[in-house]
């Protein structure tokens, strides 16, 4: 059985999906349906930059997306792969849900470019800038997280943003309680802890603001059924039906991602091969420190696409 998954953000880079673009004219018509919807050339901000515009959530989420469904685009028009009869689940990390969403067809493509720009520009203006801060954790399990965390608050919001994998964990709150953590953890062992580049703190209560803005875009279009069910990063748990995905959508914005139990989840649906669709290996990587008997590798160039078609369907 196979997941189809979605990198979230972070895994950006200047040129990303160029070469699909490049060699696939239904990958090229991915990216211009794209900048109709956003009234934007983000697919000149992805292919040439500057880097300090496609870093920008309200970019860097949509821009993101736009890689992944072109190479769902290819996979579906050059590869003859209906997504419904190769993959058991989707799932995506953070902004990668809707990705899966859209690949899955729940959400047309151009309500998923602008849903993910109302999200973007949403996140980040929920925080000051300066305010909010973001690290990563590393080599500390869970329970001993939420200790610090707890310990590091101190009036303050420190939470856990992302369970990523074993030994991998995020955390998101007010800057002075993150730096405060970085010190517990490095005091309790943790093998590094680092603040991150982020413009804003995802995935705690401090992303409050950013839900009603959602609320009132997803109110405005119909969640479709997806083809295949969701692993739903929110409630690490299954669900194939349009009606709840809104609720889960708006409860990510504040909630954990709760990713690691997520793929262990898919694992024991009997899940064997996860499959990263888009830009980065981000995902690929933590499936195999999550669960070592997995087969995990990414699709996000022409030979990878090959290579997929040749040997694994």
């Amino acid at each position: 059985m196979k997941a189809f998954i979605f990198p979230g953000q972070g895994s950006q880079t200047i040129g990303m999906g160029r070469d699909i673009c490049d060699a696939f004219r239904c990958a090229r018509d991915v990216f211009q349906e794209v900048d109709e919807a956003l009234e934007q050339n983000l697919m000149k901000t992805i292919f040439e930059g500057p880097e300090e515009d496609l870093v920008l959530t309200e970019n860097a989420q949509p821009a993101l997306m736009a890689v992944s469904l072109a190479v769902m685009r290819v996979l579906e028009k050059e590869g003859g792969i209906a997504l419904s009869q190769t993959a058991s689940y989707v799932a995506g990390h953070s902004l990668g849900q809707y990705s899966a969403l859209c690949a899955a067809g729940a959400l047309s493509l151009s309500h998923t470019a602008r849903l993910l720009k109302i999200r973007g520009r949403a996140m980040q203006e929920a925080v000051p800038l300066g305010q909010g801060a973001m690290a990563a954790l590393l080599g500390l399990d869970l329970p001993m997280v939420e200790q610090i965390v707890s310990e590091a608050a101190l009036k303050q919001v420190c939470e856990i943003a992302n369970d990523n994998s074993p030994g991998q964990v995020v955390i998101s709150g007010h800057r002075e309680a993150i730096e405060r953590a970085i010190e517990i953890s490095k005091e309790r062992g943790a093998k590094r802890s680092l603040l991150l580049n982020v413009s804003a703190p995802f995935h705690c209560v401090l992303m409050e603001p950013a839900q009603s803005p959602m609320e009132d875009a997803l109110a405005e279009i119909i969640v479709k059924d997806p083809c295949v069910p969701l692993m739903d990063n929110l409630s690490a748990d299954t669900t194939q039906i349009g009606e709840d995905i809104s609720a889960l959508l708006i409860g990510q914005i504040t909630g954990r991602v709760r990713w690691r139990e997520s793929i262990m989840r898919m694992a024991e649906l009997g899940v064997t091969t996860t499959i990263e669709i888009g830009a980065g290996k981000v995902l690929t990587g933590l499936s195999k420190r999550i669960d070592p008997s997995l087969e995990a590798f990414s699709l996000n160039t022409p030979h990878d696409i090959e290579i997929f078609l040749k040997n694994h369907l």
